[in-house]
């Protein structure tokens, strides 16, 4: 690996780590495309200096990455890393120009959000309420109750912790990326939910170290594949769904919303985003039903 460049790597990741306090995904994330955009120029143009990056060198590396197939999508990531990779260096002055202003991001195709038509939440209601009191059950129910019912991501949700539920308040504080906190209401149906789930898991197992509020049949700790495929599974009771995954279920909680009028600032708080960008997807989802219902219900429709 260049060291001349790669030197210059773990600097901007202990910024993001330190003062940008990203999530170790993203920062895992970034240190990749850095790591292979490093590998691409040691192999291709020989050892390269920071400084010695420039506007052609990386869009030689872009239309590589096009050629074996990468998507718009991954490879506008890719620019997104090197743009704040090399902005960094040019604050701190390794550099004195940036490489990365004359790139432009290749469009992409915007797919709407998946989510459950409200009509077809009675499917998951009834799997929900057919679930049996075994554990894998429990916890089906509970991931589809609090994916839905709070529109958390699934990192977010398996590692909630006891402490963070706070029933009198009838809210739950999450912590979310960039250690953003949080707070989300609960429905009195949801704390009943999740009072009878604690107690079941104090009656199971011995109490955790860390308190998680949700555990698999072994009382451990939740991981990821464990809750999805438990999700998908619930999921497939409901026929006209294409995508069945646990963001289907924070798309349907922030579309619904929307589609029955929240304000779309209270929706990009209790979702977490940093932006209303990001919130606004899911008004285009609003303008699809309402061209249904213009097309169904206008004579000259």
């Amino acid at each position: 690996m260049s060291e001349k460049l790669a030197t210059y790597i773990a600097p901007f990741t202990n910024y993001l780590k330190f003062e940008k306090r990203f999530s170790q995904n993203t920062i895992i994330a970034y240190e990749g495309d850095l790591n292979e955009f490093n590998i691409y120029l040691l192999r291709v143009f020989g050892d390269t200096h920071l400084a010695e990056v420039t506007y052609q060198l990386v869009r030689s590396w872009l239309a590589e990455l096009k050629e074996h197939g990468l998507t718009s999508k991954s490879i506008n990531r890719k620019i997104s890393t090197l743009k704040s990779f090399f902005k960094f260096h040019l604050r701190t002055g390794s550099i004195s120009a940036n490489p990365m202003a004359k790139i432009v991001s290749p469009k992409t195709n915007k797919r709407l959000p998946v989510f459950i038509k409200e009509d077809d939440i009675q499917f998951l209601q009834t799997a929900v309420a057919a679930s049996t009191e075994d554990w894998k059950s429990l916890n089906a129910k509970m991931l589809v109750t609090l994916f839905y019912g709070t529109g958390l991501r699934l990192s977010e949700l398996i590692n909630l912790k006891e402490k963070q539920m706070d029933f009198s308040r009838q809210q739950v504080k999450v912590l979310g990326k960039g250690n953003k906190e949080r707070s989300i209401p609960l429905s009195d149906e949801m704390i009943l939910t999740i009072k009878h789930y604690i107690a079941l898991k104090r009656k199971e197992f011995e109490k955790g170290e860390e308190e998680v509020l949700l555990v698999t049949e072994k009382g451990k700790k939740l991981y990821p594949k464990y809750a999805y495929l438990l999700v998908k599974q619930l999921l497939s009771a409901i026929p006209t769904l294409d995508k069945k995954s646990p963001h289907v279920l924070r798309h349907s909680f922030a579309t619904h919303l929307v589609n029955n009028g929240a304000e779309l600032n209270a929706v990009k708080e209790l979702l977490g985003h940093s932006s209303l960008a990001a919130t606004q997807v899911y008004t285009h989802n609003t303008i699809e039903k309402l061209k249904e219902v213009y097309k169904n219900a206008h004579p000259k429709a």
